[in-house]
């Protein structure tokens, strides 16, 4: 058995400051969404520890316990909760010590939780095709509006993630005869950057169609490279920076108050969770709904179809009531 040749590459090189290199490969591994959000849940429970004289960290079954109870008390939605107890899960993870969270006081604190609160998720309201329809006539012809009524209309067909609507390039988009191509580099499902194709359809009208409106909004801001989607100030000047995902969400709020909506109701999921549910109400097949949407699991493609089917498809429909 011959030994294995040595490599003609010479000896790793080593970055200056290891330790700093592994904890940015560490960060790496999880979306920067995500660590935001570890971080903020972790200062609520570290905040309120400080404040109830307990020990964060390493904290105890009984701190956490009470911290869940305390939670529930103040109206905090059972997803709220959990996702802050996998927090405080992933912080003791990361300075090696045993997490409470996994203790049978506090898996029973959370299942009582659970059935006195309730457990089912209270998404937000999605936009219907009437909704859109309605919020292109309170569009103003702006600069800001023609990035608003594109924004919108591409968010929707899209079903985008406010995340992946910031993050395209004019590059990412291929105008084709049949609509747009729209290549999403990165997304929630995709965290490695394989890459994924959209389609954008031409829209049958001409105030809602999406890629009318895209190409509108790059002619009129001279849109050739960077960034698809920019900051517009209130004089109508186009700002070189990448929109933020947060102004998504206050675009679809905005435009949900000029049409009467409960503006609380709405965010920039809201187009995501349209799209999905007017396509199930439509009665488009699961599969092609999630090549859309690009879920990978069909639990949340299917709470749309729910959603979508509630009168279409109804058991005390047509019965002769």
């Amino acid at each position: 058995m011959s030994l294995p040749s040595r490599s003609s590459k010479g000896p790793i090189a080593l970055p200056n400051s290891l330790p700093e290199e592994i904890q940015r490969v560490r960060q790496a591994a999880r979306s920067q969404q995500t660590i935001k959000s570890y971080q903020a849940d972790w200062r609520h429970f570290s905040t309120w520890c400080r404040q109830s004289s307990q020990c964060a960290l390493p904290a105890s079954s009984e701190t956490v316990e009470a911290y869940l109870v305390a939670m529930a008390q103040n109206g905090y939605k059972y997803s709220t909760i959990s996702r802050r107890l996998s927090a405080i899960s992933k912080a003791h993870e990361i300075e090696g010590k045993d997490s409470p969270t996994h203790s049978l006081i506090v898996r029973t604190a959370l299942q009582g939780i659970a059935r006195l609160h309730g457990s089912a998720q209270r998404g937000k309201s999605p936009i219907t095709v009437t909704h859109l329809r309605e919020m292109m006539g309170h569009i103003p012809l702006t600069l800001q509006g023609h990035r608003d009524r594109a924004l919108l209309l591409l968010g929707f067909a899209g079903a985008f993630r406010r995340s992946e609507l910031v993050q395209l390039n004019v590059a990412d988009l291929q105008f084709v005869a049949e609509g747009i191509r729209v290549n999403l580099r990165r997304s929630k499902t995709d965290p490695l950057g394989g890459g994924f194709i959209k389609g954008i359809p031409n829209g049958d009208h001409e105030n809602t169609c999406p890629v009318r409106a895209v190409r509108q909004w790059m002619e009129r801001a001279g849109i050739n490279e960077g960034p698809l989607f920019r900051p517009v100030t209130r004089h109508d000047t186009l700002r070189q920076t990448r929109l933020s995902d947060a102004s998504v969400a206050l675009i679809v709020k905005r435009y949900a108050q000029q049409v009467g909506l409960e503006v609380s109701q709405f965010s920039g999921h809201s187009l995501r969770a349209g799209l999905a549910t007017a396509a199930a109400s439509a009665g488009v097949e699961e599969r092609l709904i999630m090549n859309q949407t690009g879920h990978r699991s069909v639990k949340m493609v299917r709470h749309y179809i729910r959603e979508g089917s509630l009168f279409r498809q109804n058991a005390a429909k047509g019965i002769g009531l």
